[in-house]
């Protein structure tokens, strides 16, 4: 029994060296080229922001390190089952590129990112490489020691030197072998442990300050309150409007059936005009519950998704409204999906109340892990972000999903309102 044990762990121990010299040759293979590049591309985009040309790329590319960092900290918890958090400032509601890139140099999690480039490609990458070099060099002693080191000599007489070993003849190669075995011991014993270092040093790069989880933490905190605020005041409309309109009609089609009762066999006439009118109020309800119901989660939503049920929006409005949809991987969870709806409804309201537009823009498409939507009007611009705007509300009911919301709209328009929702396709 203990045999088996020991020979069932000397197995499980051989598996993760091997999978892990298989990961880590992959991980220093993919991430030096792809560290590189974010390093470069970053320090030239901040180097042109002077002359203009930067501020209009450095979001682009901040945003592209940051989705790189955040696939290498959900490759350390994967692999390593190393959770590093991330703390990044939601971007700026401007569509101003000058005000964008402003605050994202601002934010500490930019300079943070880049500091772990410099890093990854140095340090991270000897790390990620250092366990195949442990399984893959023993290899090559013990072909050495097999005969491979009768063909791979100098061709003048000299030494091939295995480490510290020179091998010329079959003792010496004997010796790469024993060598090579020595190794092959470490490797199967702290190749696993080697690796894991390399994630400690991401998780030391990318973690970031107690202040900084302390600020999230905040932003959290906020936004989870504006949800429960926004739920309670959804849940008091639904009441007010159960009790004003439905109810109180079902009340009266109560009383009109309890009268017809008595006067069906008195007042046949009176009785059929009561229950003519009980009808209509029993229609009344139905349609009533009906919008009560679409304005809580709208059926054409549920069956066929966001792309539908935006394009439905747009042919109930007074103006020419195209609408684009590019989702073909799937829908989106049905919090997010749901969200998404109510605010660009919430968008092609205001469009049509406030900017005397004729037409109106929508465009919805999926791509690098969010759901980007924008809703562009040719009307009179103005519109603000501020207190009591529509616009605030759907920057609260954004902010519950960590959604963003950024608002181009000068004076005489157009007005463009794009929100990003990190979210998956499924």
């Amino acid at each position: 029994m203990n045999t088996n044990t020991k020979s069932g762990e000397g197995g499980s121990r051989a598996r993760g060296m091997l999978l892990a010299a298989g990961r880590g040759l992959a991980l220093a293979v993919g991430s030096l080229p792809l560290s590189i590049l974010g390093l470069c591309l970053s320090l030239v985009s901040m180097a042109l922001i002077p002359i203009g040309v930067g501020a209009l790329t450095t979001p682009y590319v901040v945003k592209g390190v940051r989705a790189y960092a955040e696939r290498r900290r959900a490759l350390a918890e994967r692999w390593g089952g190393v959770r590093v958090p991330s703390a990044y400032r939601p971007a700026p509601a401007t569509a101003n590129p000058f005000r964008r890139t402003y605050a994202l140099l601002r934010d500490p999690a930019t300079w943070r990112d880049l500091r772990w480039l410099l890093v990854d490609m140095t340090a991270g990458y000897l790390t990620a490489l250092l366990p195949a070099v442990l399984v893959l060099y023993p290899l090559e002693g013990l072909a050495l020691a097999a005969g491979l080191w009768r063909v791979v000599g100098d061709g003048d007489g000299g030494a091939y030197w295995y480490a510290f070993v020179p091998v010329d003849g079959q003792a010496t190669a004997l010796g790469a072998g024993a060598l090579a075995a020595a190794l092959l011991f470490v490797a199967h014993r702290y190749t696993v442990s080697v690796f894991q270092v390399h994630f400690r040093l991401t998780e030391a790069m990318l973690t970031p300050s107690q202040a900084e989880l302390a600020a999230r933490v905040r932003v959290l905190t906020e936004t989870r309150r504006d949800a429960v605020d926004t739920s309670a005041a959804e849940l008091r409309r639904i009441e007010r409007d159960l009790h004003d309109g439905a109810q109180a009609r079902l009340v009266a089609m109560g009383m009109d059936l309890g009268t017809v009762e008595m006067l069906v066999d008195k007042d046949p006439e009176k009785a059929k005009a009561l229950l003519a009118q009980a009808r209509r109020s029993s229609a009344e309800a139905l349609s009533e519950l009906r919008d009560l119901v679409r304005g809580i989660h709208p059926p054409v939503l549920a069956e066929r998704g966001l792309g539908d049920a935006v394009r439905a929006l747009a042919l109930r409005l007074p103006v020419t409204t195209e609408v684009s949809v590019d989702l073909e991987g799937g829908r989106v969870d049905a919090p997010v999906e749901s969200a998404a709806y109510f605010a660009v409804s919430e968008l092609l309201t205001n469009a049509v109340k406030h900017s005397g537009t004729g037409r109106i823009w929508v465009d919805l498409h999926h791509g690098a892990g969010r759901l980007r939507i924008s809703v562009t009007d040719d009307g009179t611009g103005g519109a603000a972000v501020g207190a009591g705007s529509g616009l605030a509300g759907v920057e609260r009911r954004l902010g519950t999903f960590d959604g963003v919301l950024a608002v181009s709209s000068p004076a005489g328009g157009p007005t463009m309102v794009t929100m990003e929702i990190p979210c998956v396709l499924s």
